[in-house]
C-alpha cells in the first residue's frame, strides 16, 4: 500500500510541476498572439483620399453628408466574414457602393467605414482592403 501512495504522490508532483513549467509556455504563446495583432491592423496597406479615385472620393464625400446614396445596399452592415478588417463586434462596419463607369452592375469597388473616420477602400470586392488616409 505504502508504495501505491508513494507513486500516487510521484505522479501528483509530476503532474503539478508538468502544469507549473507549460503554463508559462502557453501564457508567453498567448500574449505573443496578443501582441502580432496590432501589427496585422497596422500592416493593411493605406490610400491617401487623394488617391481614390473619383467615385470614390464621391463615395466618401457621401458618406460624411449621411447621403443621399445611389444604390439601395449603400450603408448596409459590412460583416468583415473574410477577416481583413480589424475584429469589432457585428454592425461596427457599413458598406457603400464606388461605381464603376461602364460596368453594368454595382461594380467590386467599395468602401466600407466604421465610426468617421475610420474608412476602408477596396477595389476587388473585400479580397483586400486599404485604410483610407485624411
Amino acid at each position: 500500500m505504502s508504495k501505491i501512495v508513494s507513486l500516487h504522490t510521484a505522479l501528483c508532483a509530476l503532474v503539478i510541476l508538468t502544469g507549473c513549467n507549460s503554463a508559462p509556455a502557453m501564457h508567453q504563446a498567448q500574449r505573443q498572439q496578443v501582441q502580432m495583432q496590432p501589427q496585422s491592423i497596422s500592416a493593411l496597406p493605406t490610400i491617401q483620399r487623394r488617391q481614390l479615385p473619383p467615385e470614390g472620393q464621391q463615395t466618401l464625400n457621401l458618406i460624411e453628408r449621411g447621403g443621399p446614396f445611389p444604390y439601395t445596399k449603400d450603408g448596409v452592415v459590412f460583416g468583415n466574414y473574410e477577416g481583413i478588417l480589424p475584429k469589432q463586434n457585428k454592425g461596427y462596419y457599413h458598406e457603400y457602393t464606388v461605381p464603376t463607369p461602364g460596368a453594368s452592375t454595382r461594380g467590386m469597388r467599395r468602401i466600407v467605414c466604421g465610426p468617421l473616420p475610420e474608412c476602408y477602400y477596396t477595389s476587388d470586392h473585400y479580397a483586400t482592403f486599404s485604410r483610407i488616409l485624411p
